[in-house]
């Protein structure tokens, strides 16, 4: 059993050490204000104003100066190579939604892998901001207001089916899987609503929808996927 470093219920901003603003992690903390750095993200941090309530990962990214600066306490040296800072931040945090900062963009390598944890840790709902666009793992339920012709992509990880309404080409009856079949360059008629089976379809939205996703995430009555058995 892996110890929780950061429990609330609050929404946590987890800043990553890749390609990242200042004015997005600004963005983000407003909605949500909790903030973890995975590592590096703590320098990112650090340059916003803002002290993180935790810095988790194995140290080899955060500039010296920059872990300086952080309360010994507030310090998580997580010293094994058999995950990711960003997974590592994953295993020991839980909110109703995380949103992440830092994630998305620079080294192809590590956005992959970012999006990877966010299937790994279905249980975890967690909103990547970009700079255009924020993606995250559809959860067996979303509702969404909508204008008609914004982008709604949908990219599988795993073979997944689901069912749509609003959408202008409907995944109804489709069997989506990498390699096979994917749903990029989708668009919404309006508000939409989408279903899925199982925890393997990325959406990807215009980051305009970040905060009503957010609060898709907090409402009571969600539903969300269970945590994978080991």
């Amino acid at each position: 059993m892996i110890d929780m470093i950061v429990s609330t219920s609050a929404p946590i901003t987890v800043i990553g050490g890749g390609d990242a603003s200042v004015d997005q992690l600004l963005v983000a903390h407003a909605v949500a204000p909790v903030c973890v750095a995975a590592d590096g993200g703590a320098a990112l941090a650090l340059r916003a104003g803002i002290m993180p309530e935790a810095v988790i990962g194995d140290f080899d990214s955060v500039p010296p100066d920059a872990l300086a600066r952080i309360p010994v306490a507030r310090r998580h040296l997580i010293n094994e190579q058999m995950s990711t800072d960003f997974e590592k931040v994953l295993m020991r945090v839980k909110s109703p939604v995380i949103i992440g900062v830092g994630f998305l963009g620079g080294r192809l390598d590590h956005e992959l892998a970012a999006l990877h944890a966010l299937v790994e840790y279905a249980h975890q709902p967690c909103i990547l901001l970009g700079a255009g666009q924020i993606v995250f793992l559809a959860p067996p339920c979303l509702k969404l207001s909508a204008q008609a012709g914004d982008l709604v992509s949908l990219f599988p990880l795993a073979a997944v089916e689901g069912r749509s309404q609003g959408l202008e080409w409907p995944i109804n009856g489709l069997a989506f899987e990498p390699g096979r079949k994917i749903g990029t360059s989708n668009a919404a008629t309006g508000p939409f609503e989408v279903e899925m089976d199982a925890p393997g379809m990325l959406m990807i939205l215009p980051n305009r929808f970040m905060p009503d996703v957010v609060a898709a995430f907090l409402q009571p009555d969600r539903v969300q996927w269970p945590v994978r058995a080991e």
